[in-house]
């Protein structure tokens, strides 16, 4: 009697200190991966971008043909795309990678897995070859696509660790139920791939790995939902039109860095952290960069909840309501972006603190450096040692329009005319491929026909923005005069 009085002593004692540990590590906010000095992280891709700007520069000089179809300035990309035999490695991407997502691994190291059947008809026992049965596997993957796909879910898209999808040299539209799903997992790479046309599904089970299959209820219908997982990166994807999000990371996810993407055609674009009361989004840390947030779109650019949110170097065109939103005391860092407001004078500011009295978020370090506002945007500043101020950033030198133009280029999925995309031949020779063939926009009907690459809307368009830059900059020359 008095052993087993001992044992549930010990075993209570044990609960007891377990518990204790995870409401420490909760109270101390840190989560996997998480990095203890964003600064220095953010001060890193600042200085990456400067070196890459620098040494185009110094090319330029040389007048030699790689300096004027390779070096961007951008250099994730400058990373991989100016190997002319890159192909023979395609998982030398994995080293690309800048930000608090630069650790994501993928697949690499892992086997080459083709998919050769764009069917989804059974999210219990996906048949080998599609793309469902890729992802559930527990070994790591770089998976690849020997010719153009669309690929309709019927049912979220559920990953497991360790995946690389690297849609280079194919045009893949993924659409559909759910679609990406990356739930308590690590280390996935998700690069070149449409993703549009996503709503709700669910109340059914879908199988998330070789041995496991459960029931899910109702998804949010986003693009791609992060949920509790960390080193994440997601490059040169175009996005828009889902039901939700374009893309949602909530519930501690951490590590994870959104480039080279355009977003376009849609309401609530992009949410960082579950809710205001979810404390390990404290831990969140998020890089965004090169990305261009273009046609059509309302809110979230992104939406922030805690966390530490690096926004820089992307092209903001024209929101309907605004473009970076927050509550709860998130850490906005804004450096090198353009923000190019509506014709709305309702829709002017860049920055909305949501559900917040000003007494409150006054205090939360919110900071624009080296922005460039267009048509009257304005960032309001907020945190200490800034004060509340509007941001016009007039001292900003106008070349850096320039270098946004150039760091956004290649934003979304690239096409093959021109960049020297070759699809997936199993040997690295490759061949060229026109990735245009026999697709469409992500924000079409499923009617199959393409728009005309120029519109008179689109003209009309491109034209207001160049003479609105222009305005902006001659003002500024004038007034340094």
């Amino acid at each position: 009697m008095e052993v087993l009085k001992s044992s549930s002593c010990i075993v209570f004692v044990f609960l007891v200190g377990a518990f204790y540990c995870q409401v420490s590590a909760l109270l101390n906010l840190t989560l996997p991966g998480q990095h203890p000095d964003p600064e220095s992280v953010a001060q890193d891709v600042y200085r990456r971008v400067n070196a890459s700007i620098s040494r185009r520069q110094i090319l330029s000089y040389t007048n030699s043909e790689q300096s004027s179809t390779c070096f961007t300035g951008n250099p994730m990309d400058d990373c991989w795309r100016c190997d002319p035999n890159w192909q023979l490695n395609r998982q030398r991407l994995a080293d690309c990678a800048i930000g608090f997502g630069q650790y994501a691994l993928g697949g690499k190291g892992g086997r080459y897995y083709v998919v050769t059947d764009s069917s989804d008809h059974d999210a219990v026992n996906p048949k080998p070859g599609t793309l469902r049965y890729a992802v559930i596997q527990t070994e790591p993957l770089w998976i690849v696509f020997p010719t153009n796909m669309l690929i309709h879910l019927s049912q979220e898209l559920i990953f497991n660790s360790y995946k690389t999808l690297d849609g280079r040299g194919a045009n893949v539209h993924i659409t559909g139920g759910g679609c990406i799903t990356l739930q308590y997992i690590n280390n996935v790479i998700i690069h070149n791939i449409h993703i549009h046309h996503c709503y709700q599904s669910g109340e059914t089970n879908v199988r998330s790995s070789p041995t496991h299959y459960g029931w899910r209820t109702m998804s949010d219908g986003d693009g791609i939902s992060i949920f509790g997982s960390r080193d994440i990166w997601i490059d040169h994807c175009s996005l828009s039109n889902c039901k939700d999000g374009l893309i949602d990371a909530i519930m501690g996810s951490t590590s994870i860095t959104i480039s080279n993407s355009i977003f376009s055609h849609h309401n609530k674009v992009m949410l960082l952290g579950h809710n205001d009361n979810y404390l390990p989004d404290s831990g969140m840390q998020v890089t965004i960069a090169f990305n261009h947030f273009g046609k059509k779109l309302i809110q979230r650019m992104p939406r922030c909840r805690r966390g530490y949110i690096h926004v820089v170097n992307n092209d903001f065109t024209r929101w309907e309501m605004y473009a970076i939103g927050g509550s709860a005391s998130p850490t906005i860092n804004s450096q090198g972006n353009r923000y190019i407001a509506s014709f709305d004078n309702d829709a002017k500011e860049v920055t909305k603190r949501l559900d917040t009295s000003d007494g409150e978020w006054m205090n939360w370090n919110w900071r624009s450096e080296g922005d460039i506002m267009v048509n009257g945007a304005f960032f309001v500043a907020s945190g200490q040692d800034v004060g509340v101020k509007y941001e016009k950033a007039y001292s900003v030198e106008p070349k850096s329009a320039a270098d946004i133009d150039l760091l956004t280029l290649n934003a979304g999925v690239l096409r093959s005319r021109g960049n020297k995309l070759v699809k997936w031949t199993g040997d690295g020779s490759g061949a060229d491929f026109d990735s245009n063939s026999d697709g469409f926009d992500d924000y079409d009907d499923y009617s199959g026909s393409k728009k005309p690459p120029y519109t008179n809307t689109s003209i009309l368009t491109t034209f207001l923005t160049i003479l609105t830059i222009f305005l902006f900059l001659h003002d500024t020359t004038t007034s340094l005069i």
